[in-house]
C-alpha cells in the first residue's frame, strides 16, 4: 500500500471521529471531540498495522490486533460511566467510543462506503434519535430564561437532583449581549411529583426569569 493511501485511510478516519466527536462535544459529554477523533484515528491506525505488515507471511493472524482494539477500547468506554443516586449515566458515550473505534477499523481497511454510512447513522442516533426517545419515554420539557453567570446551571440541577428529578438531556442556548440563556431540559420527574410544584420553586430561585413545563 502506498504512503499516500495510508495518509487518507488516517485523515479520513479522523474526519469520521471528529463528525461524531462534535456532536458529543455539543452536548457537553465526557468524551468529546478530541477523544473521538483519537479512538477513531488509532483504531485505523491498528487496522492498518495489523494487515498490511503479514500479507503473504504464513501461520499470521492479521485480525488479533484489530480483536484486541475492540475488546481494549471497552476500559476507555467504562471510564464514561457513572452512577449517580443509583442511576447509571454515560452508557450512550461509551457505546460512541466503542462503535468510532469499530468506525475507524474499517476505515484503517479502506471500507470506505461502509465508514461513511456508519458515521451518518451514528450522528443520527444521537442527535436525532434524542428528541425520539424523549417522546417515547413520556419526559417532561421545561424551558427556563435564566442570567447567564457562572454556577447558574449547576443551581438549577442541585436543586432538581434534591427534588428526584432526573436530567436527560439539556439544550442550552445563550445571548452574550443581554446576559441571559435559554435552557430546554428534558426531565424524568419521580412519581408523587407534579412538574407545577417544580415550576413553582424554580421560578423563585435567584437568577431565573421565566419557567414552563410541556409533557411530551
Amino acid at each position: 500500500m502506498e504512503n499516500y493511501e495510508v495518509l487518507f485511510r488516517l485523515l479520513f478516519a479522523a474526519v469520521c471521529g471528529g463528525i461524531i466527536g462534535y456532536q458529543r462535544e455539543r452536548a457537553e459529554k465526557p468524551a468529546g471531540f478530541r477523544t473521538h477523533v483519537l479512538v477513531c484515528l488509532g483504531s485505523s491506525l491498528l487496522m492498518i498495522v495489523s494487515f498490511y505488515p503479514f500479507i503473504g507471511k504464513p501461520y499470521a493472524d492479521p485480525s488479533r490486533i484489530a480483536a484486541g482494539a475492540i475488546t481494549g477500547i471497552g476500559f476507555l468506554g467504562a471510564g464514561a460511566i457513572i452512577s449517580q443516586g443509583g442511576v447509571v449515566k454515560g452508557l450512550t458515550t461509551a457505546a460512541s467510543i466503542w462503535t468510532v473505534a469499530a468506525v475507524g477499523l474499517a476505515a484503517g481497511a479502506g471500507l470506505y462506503f461502509p465508514t461513511v454510512v456508519s458515521t451518518l447513522l451514528i450522528l443520527a442516533i444521537l442527535s436525532i434519535f434524542k428528541e425520539m426517545e424523549i417522546r417515547v419515554r413520556g419526559y417532561h420539557i421545561l424551558t427556563m430564561v435564566i442570567q447567564d453567570q457562572p454556577g447558574q446551571l449547576g443551581k438549577i440541577g442541585s436543586y432538581l437532583g434534591e427534588t428526584g428529578v432526573n436530567i436527560k438531556h439539556v439544550d442550552l442556548q445563550c445571548d452574550d449581549e443581554k446576559k441571559i440563556c435559554n435552557v430546554r431540559m428534558a426531565i424524568e420527574v419521580p412519581f408523587g411529583v407534579h412538574p407545577n410544584k417544580i415550576v413553582e420553586s424554580l421560578s423563585k430561585l435567584e437568577g431565573v426569569s421565566r419557567v414552563s413545563w410541556e409533557e411530551q
